[in-house]
């Protein structure tokens, strides 16, 4: 391929990188290649006009979308946004890459490039205004520009483009401003477009509060000032007479910011609004008149493969994911994906598939609460007043759901019927046919694209060894993935699956012993008969196995033999065994009061590296769990 042929000499050839990197086909000529302009904005779910929200007031996205066309089917390859800009700008899922976890930092592997690398090898001007944020370090020569000045007016004259224009207007962070900061950043709003909460909606699963409202009027409000900011620049673009020239998508990167949608794997995390305006001489690519809904299944991981077609450049053999527009546009898809594992200092493993109507999500942490803790997010006055209402006993029904100390291990959902997902179907009689064959459809994909999520963070950056994740995974003999699937799958399966885990607890891979000692931690005091066993998995060779069986201990209540291993796991090199380490003292609570001065020890330490932050985070709530 193109990419291998170059790659070796690519630190020497930046300056030619237009001329080394992705060809044109014969027929896109240079005066007939399309600009793509790509406007993104950051956590917002379809609230918009053009998607029969009444409240949304969004006139120049309602614009776009009558002249072009929408979709109601798109989806984000995961619920929060590094992961899914790692897919956005290579075409390849997040857990192929092992990019899934937020703020991470990997290699990527030789073969695998930044795809506006490819468009500048066939002429593009390529910028990116200003968040890049792909959980790797972005190659020499993946655009022209990324910055907060990138703009496609700085290319040669004639030059065809592709520009990234990234909206944080809409972020969760903003909702939570102060008032006086938050009038500021939406200054341009009008009295009669500013939201009244008392006429918002709320969902289901919300409670009925002053702040609640107040919340979702303020998402509102930020849409609309981002609605001001995309008509910004798309009136830059009429203005400099590109309009007929170019190719607009308009979407976000995720749900909203709000509990119960960004960070989960819900319609309501997951479920992107897009919209595609085609010049009037491209409109032979439009899959519909202007105006349209479109009901295509449509994936993050297909927006690559899409904008290669439609330039006319060559789709690499490796991305993931299918064109929808355009000359290689191929067949419709049946599923779309989606993964959820760490976000800051919070540990989960969660996985979705979902057709036109059913959701399926695999739970692999069941034992964790619904909502855990997050020391970012618990900033969201919703998310306190949820905790509140908990606490004093105030929540019930659907309103209760993300109070849950637990979760379930299978979820499915009737999306038709149930377009808010709070009825669980994976026990029901009438839907099990439904429910193996999504569970059949989630585990050939995560076999087929090799899920680096089944290695524990900490093991993935031990196994490494300073191999990409994306081949790591590849090789059969480092990563013996059918066994790990396996075992992964009885976590959660309940007493029945007790033998199994027990016997995998002997296996040769780290990862399968993990998700067996995981397994038992799930079982909680089920796991009693193995109490001898998780023992002596306190001397394994594997820093994630020895802490899983710890945990499990502790459940046993046995935190007096299994407190050392943990202690010892905060101490360790790595900063992700250390954060493993501080999960665990999280979840064991006020069970972790023998460990306070390490944990002290550890919170006063000039923690460096990656997960620095996180560590701080989660040792701040391992603290609080002991009342201190």
């Amino acid at each position: 391929m193109i990419v291998k042929s170059f790659r070796a000499v690519l630190s020497g050839l930046v300056c030619l990188s237009t001329v080394a990197w992705g060809s044109a086909e014969p027929s896109a000529a240079a005066n007939d290649r399309p600009n793509v302009l790509w406007i993104t904005c950051e956590d917002i779910s379809p609230i918009l006009g053009c998607y029969g929200d009444p409240r949304a007031i969004t006139p120049n996205l309602d614009r776009l979308a009558a002249e072009g066309v929408r979709y109601t089917g798109a989806f984000s390859v995961a619920s929060v946004c590094s992961p899914g800009r790692s897919c956005l700008v290579t075409g390849v899922y997040p857990t192929s890459l092992g990019t899934q976890h937020l703020r991470s930092v990997l290699p990527l592997p030789e073969s695998i490039r930044c795809f506006p690398e490819y468009l500048r090898g066939a002429g593009y001007y390529c910028t990116n205004n200003v968040k890049e944020d792909y959980n790797f370090k972005t190659p020499p020569g993946s655009w022209d520009e990324s910055s907060r000045q990138a703009h496609w007016r700085k290319r040669a004259a004639g030059q065809p483009f592709f520009s990234v224009f990234n909206l944080t207007t809409t972020h969760q962070g903003q909702i939570r401003l102060p008032d006086e900061a938050f009038a500021k950043r939406t200054a341009r709003l009008s009295p009669d477009e500013r939201h009244d909460p008392a006429q918002v909606s709320l969902p289901p699963y919300y409670p009925d509060t002053p702040i609640v409202r107040r919340d979702v009027a303020r998402l509102y409000d930020l849409v609309t000032a981002m609605d001001k900011q995309a008509g910004d620049i798309l009136g830059q673009l009429a203005a400099d007479g590109l309009a007929d020239e170019t190719i607009v998508f308009f979407y976000s990167d995720h749900g909203s910011g709000l509990p119960r949608h960004k960070r989960w794997l819900y319609d309501s995390g997951i479920q992107v609004p897009l919209v595609v305006r085609f010049p009037e001489k491209l409109r032979r690519w439009a899959p519909g008149e202007p105006g349209t809904a479109i009901d295509r299944l449509v994936s993050f991981v297909d927006f690559v493969p899409t904008v290669l077609s439609l330039t006319g450049v060559e789709i690499p053999d490796y991305m993931e994911g299918h064109a929808f527009l355009g000359p290689r546009a191929g067949e419709p898809r049946e599923h779309v994906f989606a993964v959820r594992d760490r976000v800051d200092e919070v540990y989960e493993m969660s996985r979705a598939v979902r057709d036109r109507r059913y959701k399926y999500i695999r739970n692999y942490l069941p034992h964790r609460p619904v909502m855990q803790y997050s020391t970012f997010s618990e900033k969201t006055p919703t998310r306190r007043e949820i905790r509140r209402l908990a606490t004093e006993g105030k929540l019930a029904g659907a309103t209760a759901i993300l109070a849950a100390p637990i979760k379930p291990a299978e979820e499915l959902y009737d999306t038709q019927a149930d377009p808010h997902e709070i009825r669980n179907l994976a026990d029901s009689p009438e839907h099990v046919a439904i429910l193996a064959r999504m569970r059949g459809v989630h585990r050939r994909w995560m076999l087929e694209t090799h899920d680096t999520g089944l290695l524990q963070e900490a093991e993935m950056y031990l196994r490494e060894e300073g191999l990409p994740p994306y081949e790591l995974v590849r090789d059969a003999d480092r990563f013996p993935q059918e066994r790990i699937v396996a075992c992964a799958d009885l976590v959660g399966r309940g007493v029945e699956a007790r033998p199994e885990l027990i016997a995998a607890l002997d296996d040769a891979d780290s990862a399968v012993r993990y998700w067996a000692a995981t397994g038992l931690v799930a079982l909680g005091r089920n796991a009693e008969p193995v109490a001898g066993r998780l023992t002596r998995l306190l001397d394994d060779p594997a820093p994630n196995v020895r802490l899983a069986a710890a945990e499990a201990l502790c459940r046993l209540d046995r935190e007096e033999q299994a407190l050392p291993t943990i202690v010892e796991g905060l101490r360790h090199e790595s900063g992700w065994v250390r954060l493993h380490a501080v999960i665990v003292l999280v979840a064991i609570g006020d069970k972790a009061r023998a460990a306070r001065a390490p944990m002290q020890e550890a919170i006063d330490a000039n923690q460096q590296g990656p997960a620095a932050l996180y560590l701080r985070w989660g040792l701040g709530q391992a603290m609080a769990g002991l009342g201190e």
